[in-house]
């Protein structure tokens, strides 16, 4: 059986990069995410180019709806090699504009959902003594924006939670790696199109765990 890769904020640009790339090693792929016509169009789009995908529903700010997802997909297709957290808020909100309710409701896709899924998949991980938590990041969070409060907020929150996680399970075998994504996704950059992006997470899969972090 083929093993498999969990993307969890599946969309057009660094999911369907990354999507392709670690099934191009043949990894089988499971996506979610909540909108369910953009999740059978990936699929399709996929199946077009001989890759095997399944979907799964689940709004990254629901933390229940994510456990239920994850259980579901490791039900029906054993334990994900790879995790893939990709989901995040691109709110464009002054600092001096928005709402505390807004920054709370923000964090629960930013970050949260980040350890709701880690802790899915974490436990049957460990009993395997093998995988990957991977976690999309950006620039916000060692540069961040008055303009963007709520992704700055969460970009430092996912670094922070990368950090920690490496360092709580540097002595076992699980890898955790985050992409500090620099720059704005282009398709016509070479450095920033979502192809080279989806280079670094698979480097971080196959590198050692000496490094969580990868600032591009």
């Amino acid at each position: 059986m083929a093993e498999l890769c969990v993307i969890v904020g599946m969309g057009e640009g660094n999911g369907m990069a990354i999507a392709r790339k670690f099934a191009s090693a043949g990894f089988a792929i499971a996506m979610v995410a909540r909108n369910a016509e953009k999740l059978k169009s990936y699929q399709s789009t996929l199946q077009s180019e001989n890759i095997t995908s399944h979907y799964f529903l689940a709004d990254a700010g629901d933390g229940a709806a994510l456990k239920t997802a994850l259980e579901a997909i490791q039900t029906q297709l054993g334990t994900p090699a790879v995790l893939v957290y990709n989901a995040a808020v691109p709110r464009m909100e002054s600092v001096l504009q928005t709402e505390a309710e807004t920054l709370v409701s923000d964090f629960r896709a930013n970050v949260a959902g980040a350890i709701a899924c880690v802790q899915a998949v974490l436990p049957a991980m460990q009993t395997e003594q093998k995988g990957t938590l991977l976690f999309t990041g950006g620039g916000f969070a060692l540069y961040p924006d008055p303009n963007f409060v709520s992704l700055s907020l969460g970009k430092a929150g996912i670094r922070v939670l990368a950090n920690t996680l490496h360092a709580a399970l540097k002595d076992s075998p699980i890898k955790v790696g985050t992409v500090t994504i620099c720059g704005t996704v282009n398709g016509d950059d070479p450095k920033y199109s979502s192809d080279a992006i989806a280079e670094q997470y698979w480097h971080l899969h196959t590198a050692d765990n000496s490094e969580y972090e990868t600032i591009y």
